[in-house]
């Protein structure tokens, strides 16, 4: 059955006076529609599946029921393990709602939480799993490590909840969460949160989930009213270059994300940014965890102001200040789209999404446009417009365009010649020499600073700048100067490598995120 959606306060839903009381002193009164429908149907015990956006409240409208739960029956006798088990697909998303848990249990008497997700050295996270606990929040393969060690117990667990599950499957985790829910209790109770229910997703339901409630919150227009959202034509990469050059500029931007197809392309960009005087970083699946975590915490405190991310690697980024997201590649899925707008206009606040689009991507447009249920507005920069002519106004999503870009140039991911490396500022058509930096704004050679890939072969091996780390110690991401002390350039030109080394001394697979499929190519 679908849910009707209604909007009454927090204190109707007859809560522990103690978890009222941290949502007051958070400032929470009012609960948002997937609160409203979601956390009176958990509290009567009944399986839930919900669809609903990121920045919606979700993680409330699962955390507080279990809350609940836990404030008003005791633990079951000789049981000592979660009584609550979050699943997430990423760390950051993990850290995110770790914090909320907090935050609303704070005033429950021995209440603690525990987080396991990789990256984290094992004794520590052994440590954490000896004492006791009653939420815990984990990703899926590294709690299956250790359930398969027999460190943790789940065989009395009351409540478990797949928070994102669309991007638990597409990320390959179905197995994983399956072989975990085996080890649970069949008299649990089960929520599924997901962009959308269909598909994949809905079978996954089906065989968890026992005659659950469906409450549908439409995905991307529960955030629309609060972003603005529009995109700019781009001919080719060189034109892209220029585009983000002229909107970095807005003196609205506080702090961004920028998103880029691949782990590569996150690195190089950041990189340049950082040459170019802004305070840029990079965010993605090849960095230990307490990088991604000191570059996050530069985030927050304002030492970075552009974030340069892939989808996976910003999934639970929850941080007022972004007030624009900027997609420099468009996603492959239509969800993740609104999975990345939803990183601004976060709490009720307004926020930008800018898309930069190339003539190749003009398919993967009409399929967000066509999930979302609008046409987003096309805008143009004087003096940089696109060769390619836009599409006519109005129409319906998805309706045909003119110019799909047939012989328009190349796209960001558009076919290359042989041996041609990509140029961030190098337009096509436009010839240079052999080794010649090109600058990222104008395009023109620049004399007193090599490009971040000049002079990179296929496979050559990446060296970072030795200027302020001595041999073989880690590259350290998002940790470089503020604004007022630009980041020197490399000195080797910033090759890119395949060598990248896990904790554990083994040497990692591709770059590429999401599977091991190497440095990106073009032209392939």
């Amino acid at each position: 059955m679908t849910v009707e959606t209604a909007t009454p306060m927090f204190a109707d839903f007859h809560l522990d006076p103690r978890v009222l009381r941290a949502l007051e002193e958070s400032g929470y009164e009012k609960p948002t529609p997937i609160q409203a429908a979601a956390i009176p149907a958990l509290l009567e015990g009944a399986d839930v599946m919900a669809s609903a956006s990121t920045g919606t409240g979700k993680t409330a409208a699962f955390l507080l029921p279990a809350l609940q739960r836990i404030a008003s029956t005791p633990r079951p006798a000789g049981y000592f393990g979660p009584r609550a088990l979050v699943l997430v697909p990423t760390r950051e998303l993990a850290t995110q709602v770790s914090t909320a848990a907090s935050q609303y249990g704070k005033f429950l008497s021995r209440f603690a939480t525990v987080t396991i997700v990789g990256g984290m050295p094992y004794p520590v996270q052994n440590r954490l799993l000896s004492r006791p606990f009653e939420v815990l929040i984990a990703t899926p393969g590294r709690l299956l490590d250790h359930l398969s060690r027999g460190r943790i117990d789940l065989s009395q667990l009351e409540m478990l909840v797949l928070d994102e599950a669309d991007r638990m499957l597409d990320m390959g985790f179905v197995d994983d969460v399956e072989a975990i829910c085996a080890m649970t209790s069949s008299a649990r109770q089960t929520a599924l949160f997901s962009a959308t229910l269909d598909g994949a997703v809905g079978n996954l339901a089906h065989r968890l989930l026992r005659e659950p409630q469906r409450i549908q919150i439409a995905a991307a227009q529960a955030q629309q009213g609060k972003i603005e959202q529009r995109l700019h034509y781009a001919d080719d990469l060189a034109h892209k270059g220029k585009l983000l050059s002229h909107l970095l500029t807005d003196q609205t931007l506080q702090q961004a994300i920028i998103f880029t197809a691949t782990k590569l392309d996150a690195d190089d960009l950041a990189d340049h940014l950082a040459n170019e005087g802004w305070a840029a970083a990079a965010l993605h699946g090849d960095m230990q965890q307490r990088e991604r975590n000191r570059t996050l915490t530069q985030l927050r405190n304002g030492h970075v102001r552009l974030l340069v991310a892939t989808d996976v690697a910003a999934r639970g980024i929850d941080i007022d200040g972004i007030s624009h997201v900027i997609n420099y590649d468009l996603p492959k899925n239509a969800e993740d789209y609104v999975h990345r707008i939803g990183r601004t206009g976060r709490a009720g606040r307004s926020g930008v999404a800018i898309s930069l689009v190339s003539p190749r991507e003009r398919g993967l447009l009409s399929r967000i446009e066509r999930f979302i249920g609008n046409r987003i507005f096309a805008a143009v920069v004087p003096g940089l417009e696109p060769r390619v002519k836009p599409r006519p106004a109005g129409g319906k999503p998805g309706a045909p365009r003119n110019g799909a870009g047939r012989g328009q140039g190349r796209g960001f991911s558009g076919p290359r010649r042989d041996g041609e490396q990509r140029s961030w500022g190098q337009r096509d058509g436009q010839s240079r020499g052999e080794g010649q930096g090109v600058s990222f704004r104008d395009g023109a050679p620049r004399e007193n600073r090599r490009f971040p890939q000049e002079g990179r072969t296929e496979g050559a091996p990446r060296r970072f700048s030795q200027d302020n780390r001595g041999e073989g110690q880690a590259r350290r991401y998002g940790d470089g100067q503020a604004e007022s002390a630009p980041r020197r350039p490399h000195s080797d030109g910033g090759r890119p490598t395949e060598r990248r080394w896990s904790e554990d001394g083994n040497r990692r697979g591709g770059r590429s995120e999401g599977r091991p499929e190497g440095r990106r190519r073009y032209g392939d």
